[in-house]
């Protein structure tokens, strides 16, 4: 592995985010309310994550990338979330995200939708992740819990994760109905933070949930590519996309403004409880659609195992 860049992030306190992100919001969706508020308790329903919180030295990483996917897909490359926890100087961190499952254990190429509290000096790693994959028998998606199957906490290939102490305290909180602008939930706090700070990056890393509605997502197909994929058309066509039915809670890190890491500056993956998950693009139901999230801006970046070679290709 590459050494690992850090970069400190602009961080607006709480009520400064709550009125930009409120006007941005208002912009795109008919119905929002931004408040800061004290997290609710992860660890209950619908969210069943292995802590209370999102807070505690918030930060984000970018680990490895697109370009160890496609054009061809660089199966060596396999990361660890309690050895990526010490590489953000934080072991023992809550981290979740989007990322890609390590297909040397799992045998196959999958969605990861890691969620898992790594392992600290006397306490074990806790991972509740979910992976989603093309089901053999018909075609769709077969969502299953990591745990269930494997005893590790590795990914493959790329991964994008906020990571925490876990703990309690005040977030972002965001509700929203009635998408009325043409791009995602994610992309509007994204391109909100980039146009009110245009000169500094800022970093939001969450969950949300889709309580109403239908959302579109990719899986991966089980097997990777033979044959090099150059174009975003290629890979659109490689990809299987799907439509999927709320709750969905999503697990969202965005970025405003690449700080010259050469990161994906928004990825979301989603997992359900009635069998549906993987990478998520936007809701499809724009007229009733309703979300529910929580944020916390990040502190830090890290660039962990960047590509040497890079390309734009792939990245929505």
């Amino acid at each position: 592995m590459s050494r690992t860049e850090k970069v400190q992030l602009h961080t607006p306190d709480l009520e400064e985010l709550q009125g930009v992100l409120q006007t941005g919001l208002e912009a795109n969706f008919a119905e929002v309310q931004v408040a800061v508020v004290e997290c609710p308790d992860l660890s209950r329903e619908p969210f069943h994550f292995p802590v209370r919180g999102l807070c505690g030295s918030p930060r984000i990483t970018d680990v490895g990338g697109v370009p160890y996917l496609i054009p061809l897909a660089r199966k060596d490359k396999e990361y660890n979330m309690n050895t990526v926890s010490k590489e953000l100087e934080l072991p023992g961190a809550f981290i979740l995200g989007a990322a890609a499952a390590p297909s040397r254990i799992v045998g196959m190429n999958a969605e990861l939708m890691p969620q898992v509290l790594t392992e600290m000096e006397g306490r074990p790693a806790v991972n509740s992740s979910y992976f989603s994959s093309i089901n053999p028998a018909d075609g769709f998606c077969l969502q299953e819990k990591y745990s269930d199957k494997f005893s590790d906490c590795n990914f493959g290939l790329l991964g994008n994760l906020y990571a925490c102490e876990g703990k309690p305290g005040k977030v972002i909180e965001v509700r929203a109905k009635k998408r009325t602008g043409s791009v995602s939930l994610v992309t509007v706090l994204r391109t909100t933070l980039e146009g009110c700070y245009p000169d500094k990056s800022l970093a939001l890393g969450g969950t949300f949930i889709i309580q109403k509605g239908k959302a579109k997502i990719h899986i991966m197909p089980r097997e990777f590519s033979s044959c090099p994929l150059n174009t975003n058309d290629e890979v659109n066509n490689w990809l299987k996309y799907f439509e999927v039915s709320a709750p969905l809670i999503c697990q969202s890190v965005l970025v405003s403004r690449d700080p010259g890491l050469d990161l994906r500056v928004e990825h979301t993956h989603c997992f359900s409880h009635h069998g549906e998950g993987g990478h998520y693009y936007i809701d499809t139901t724009p007229d009733s659609v309703e979300y529910l999230g929580y944020f916390m801006p990040a502190e830090f970046v890290y660039r962990i195992d960047r590509p040497e070679e890079t390309h734009n290709v792939g990245r929505d």
